[in-house]
């Protein structure tokens, strides 16, 4: 994600400071101990501007959601964004994807969402993808036994992509749509993802488990064909 700088940002983020964790790693392995107000832990990896942060952390009270997110200039407004609902269930860190197994135990999450990734489209980045091998093994060691994974994107290539991956990684699917808003909105939508539905481009959706998927909940959707853009 590129954006401009944000003016103050030292400033709007030390006054966002009761919603982001420094020293995440401090907390791996601690996390239900050290909020036990909270049933489940979720994370969003990726979090951008936060629409659909803290209108799944407002919806899910009794979750805590980490959301995070590596450029402080998105960061910065999706804390901003939190903190005017005065939620306190979302914890935001600024870290790169490849460290999670630094900040979280195996088994310590119940639930991930990767919402509209950088598609890195030139073969030779595609490491660098967030649903690439390396990235879903991290993301399988993390999850518990009934967690699921739920991959949003507007790019078909990406998707087709991702789909092979999962499942030469012994991913188990649970629910494929290619136009997820097909019959009207459909679950929460990020800021990206409302102005790309409103120009008629339909949303792939992914949701993929590694373990028992019965306590998983779904949102099942059509699988018409999808063009590459």
């Amino acid at each position: 994600m590129r954006m401009r700088k944000k003016p103050n940002l030292a400033s709007r983020m030390e006054h966002c400071a009761s919603l982001f964790e420094k020293n995440p790693e401090s907390l791996r392995g601690r996390w239900s101990r050290l909020f036990p107000d909270y049933k489940n832990l979720a994370l969003e990896i990726g979090c951008g501007k936060g629409r659909f942060t803290a209108e799944q952390a407002l919806l899910n009270p009794q979750t805590l959601l980490v959301a995070v997110e590596r450029v402080p200039e998105a960061l910065v407004v999706a804390m901003e964004r939190a903190l005017a609902l005065d939620l306190k269930n979302i914890c935001f860190l600024n870290r790169d994807a490849k460290l999670l197994d630094q900040i979280f135990a195996p088994q310590e999450i119940s639930e991930i969402f990767l919402n509209f990734s950088d598609p890195w489209p030139r073969n030779r980045d595609a490491k660098h993808r967030l649903t690439a091998p390396d990235f879903l093994r991290i993301y399988a060691s993390l999850l518990a036994e009934d967690g699921c994974l739920r991959f949003k994107t507007d790019n078909c290539p990406l998707f087709d992509w991702t789909l092979l991956q999962l499942r030469k990684e012994g991913w188990e699917i649970i629910s494929i749509t290619r136009d997820l808003h097909e019959n009207g909105v459909a679950g929460i939508m990020t800021d990206y993802e409302e102005r790309f539905h409103s120009q008629g481009v339909p949303i792939c959706q992914v949701i993929t488990t590694k373990g028992d998927f019965n306590s998983c909940a779904l949102s099942h959707g059509t699988s018409t064909a999808c063009e590459p853009r």
